[in-house]
């Protein structure tokens, strides 16, 4: 290839893309949702079945681009068995399907407004190169680890999913830092290893205003009821090959939204943002092209969590706890008070060991990890 063919290229693809044009909706009325009210907050939610670039250009919100956070778990193209939805397109018709519902999801999104997106390695650079050609702006690129890929002997064994950060450019009133976003780290602080597992004084006295001993999680995300969604679980749902767990999106609509925000998910599943969205106080949209599963999902949403806003904040160390009795005392507020009866040294061990169950210090069932 020549150097001016290369240079051409690079120069395609930095170039300021074309909006991809709305798809043509062949419904002959507008999609009626059902409606959701929280019995105690009141906030609503409201659950569409169709494809969700035919009804979010539909929908009021989307059409006037006021939503202020989206959430994407799209089909993989993984020859799953959704309901209806034919999950083994040919490759140049998944990444079409692909940048469709980006864009319809794009213009929903206000000035600010945060989009995840869950994606394996098949798509992701895909999807990062098409949002970035549209303008969005990468804020993280995390990753979830879950312990129990599906085993092969051919390669390494998948154990993450990809989980993409966008923020829509424009947003105001929350400062040139956080590029007009909402970002709430403190409704997502978890313990630090330097509390856990090093014992460092330093972390008692922080000045970047978290609390002593807790941080903003890192960006590989795993953990106690971090696992996949899989066996006996107890989120487990039926007649759901693919399924996130509640903690997951507790964290991300903690920290990118407020209260009595508006949260759209395109691919709604088996409910868990849904679920989330409506018990952490936020307004609701969800988009489901199986009829069957959107009632499913329908229930799950009237139903009451299993972890959501019930966990307290844990560490997730990989290595063993260190450092002398004399240090550790020191951490006496910030892992848990002792028992006055019990002798220090297994009172300090216990609060080590409940502090770092994410390390695998605690024995649970495999279906939880």
């Amino acid at each position: 290839m020549s150097m001016r063919t290369i240079q051409a290229v690079a120069m395609a693809e930095r170039a300021e893309p074309r909006a991809e044009p709305a798809v043509t909706s062949h419904r002959n009325e507008k999609p009626v949702p059902t409606v959701l009210k929280h019995p105690a907050t009141g906030v609503e939610a409201r659950v569409y079945v169709g494809d969700c670039r035919e009804v979010i250009p539909e929908i009021e919100e989307c059409r006037r681009g006021v939503v202020d956070l989206v959430f994407a778990d799209p089909p993989f193209n993984w020859n799953r068995p959704y309901d209806q939805w034919d999950d083994a397109m040919a490759r140049g018709d998944y990444l079409h399907f692909t940048e469709q519902w980006l864009s319809e999801c794009h213009r929903a999104l206000r000035p600010g407004g945060a989009m995840w997106v869950n994606i394996p390695d098949d798509t992701a650079a895909e999807i990062v190169v098409y949002l970035k050609r549209l303008g969005m702006e990468m804020v993280n690129w995390c990753v979830w680890h879950y312990r129990f890929g599906q085993n092969t002997v051919r390669r390494f064994i998948n154990s993450k999913v990809h989980a993409l950060y966008f923020v829509k450019p424009g947003g105001a009133g929350h400062g040139e830092d956080t590029q007009g976003r909402t970002w709430n780290p403190g409704e997502v602080l978890e313990l630090s290893d330097r509390a856990t597992t090093y014992f460092d004084p330093r972390t008692l006295s922080k000045k970047d205003g978290m609390p002593p001993g807790q941080r903003v999680p890192m960006d590989v995300w795993y953990g106690p009821y971090w696992g996949r969604i899989q066996g006996n679980n107890k989120e487990r749902r039926g007649n759901h090959d693919n399924q996130l767990p509640e903690v997951y999106l507790e964290r991300v609509i903690r920290a990118c939204s407020n209260k009595g925000d508006l949260v759209l998910d395109p691919f709604l599943g088996s409910g868990t943002t849904g679920l989330a969205a409506h018990w952490l106080e936020r307004r609701f949209i969800g988009c489901e092209y199986s009829a069957a599963n959107a009632a499913s999902a329908i229930e799950r949403i009237k139903s009451e969590p299993l972890r959501i806003g019930k966990l307290q904040p844990a560490g997730t160390a990989i290595h063993a706890p260190r450092g002398v009795k004399e240090s550790r005392r020191q951490f006496d507020g910030v892992l848990g008070p002792a028992r006055a009866e019990k002798p220090a040294k297994v009172a300090i061990k216990k609060r080590v060991k409940r502090a770092t169950a994410g390390a695998g210090a605690i024995r649970r069932k495999r279906s939880d990890v």
